[in-house]
């Protein structure tokens, strides 16, 4: 971000703020810190401005926050809203694969950072991984329970009918066998 001149109008001055370098990450970690600090969930609820400008400070992981905001203008906080929104992935589920997803997991109204936490535990997930690109980490959760759901091996309940006419065949089966290994 290069050097920015504002005007304060109640001192009726010019004033410079100091550009940089900034790094910016939206992870599960820098929601966490955002929730820890509102008490609400983050990717279910709207935003006001105060709580949005948090959660660009909380995203910064080098540079000065402050500063950073101070100097944003509207180009960089599309940039920013761009980077937040961005899959971060070429993998893509498919809508029965996310029905199914999203039909086991809506227990809940919202989603926190702790149930995000808590799946990355149930899919074995290392801590490290709070690190990435919160959609990527999400793709990366889904996968992993798509991955790892039991396969359908039980056969179609059968019916009564069903059970008499295969235990006929059996026996069946049996005699013949007798029958011809008979000695």
């Amino acid at each position: 971000m290069d050097d920015k001149e504002c005007f304060d109008e109640e001192k009726n001055q010019f004033y410079y703020i100091k550009g940089g370098e900034f790094t910016l990450e939206h992870s599960l970690l820098s929601v966490s810190e955002w929730e820890k600090k509102y008490h609400k969930s983050f990717t279910d609820t709207e935003k006001t401005l105060d709580e949005t400008v948090d959660y660009i400070k909380m995203m910064v992981i080098s540079g000065d926050p402050n500063a950073l905001i101070e100097g944003l203008t509207q180009k960089q906080v599309d940039e920013i809203n761009d980077y937040i929104n961005d899959p971060m992935t070429a993998t893509v589920i498919s809508e029965e694969e996310e029905k199914e997803i999203n039909n086991k997991s809506k227990n809940h109204k919202f989603t926190t950072s702790e149930e995000i936490y808590s799946w990355m535990c149930a899919q074995n997930i290392p801590f490290e991984c709070e690190r990435w690109h919160l959609n990527r980490l999400i793709i990366l959760i889904k996968l992993c329970a798509i991955n790892n759901k039991p396969k359908d091996n039980k056969k179609k309940k059968m019916t009564s009918s069903d059970l008499a006419l295969r235990r006929a065949k059996m026996d069946a089966a049996r005699a013949r066998w007798a029958a011809e290994n008979k000695h």
